[in-house]
């Protein structure tokens, strides 16, 4: 089986990255993809989310680790996000708004 890679939509440094994750720290994971899978709802609900506060945790409830990890590169593909960290079933996106971003990233 192929191990799956997961790519980032813009380039961020290790030290953004960092910082990212300090940022969700705190966070709650806000979407969750449930039994029916990544669904256009999540997707939708995803970008809605991401739209507004430009990092979300999300909640994979799949014990098969391919096969979450398979809906993270989906998801991250479907909302042009990028992947910042995965913990167990939760996993942060971060997107940043074109013209108002509200996360100011460190210098790389």
């Amino acid at each position: 089986m192929k191990p799956i890679i997961i790519r980032q939509k813009m380039n961020l440094t290790n030290k953004q990255i960092k910082f990212l994750k300090s940022k969700a720290h705190d966070y709650k994971p806000v979407v969750i993809i449930g039994s029916n899978g990544l669904t256009d709802g999540v997707i939708n609900e995803t970008n809605i989310v991401l739209d507004t506060h430009e990092l979300v945790k999300v909640k994979v409830n799949a014990d098969d680790k391919v096969a979450r990890m398979a809906m993270i590169d989906t998801l991250i593909d479907a909302t042009e996000s990028n992947f910042i960290q995965l913990i167990g079933k939760i996993a942060i996106l971060y997107r940043q708004r074109p013209n108002d971003a509200t996360i100011e990233l460190p210098n790389k």
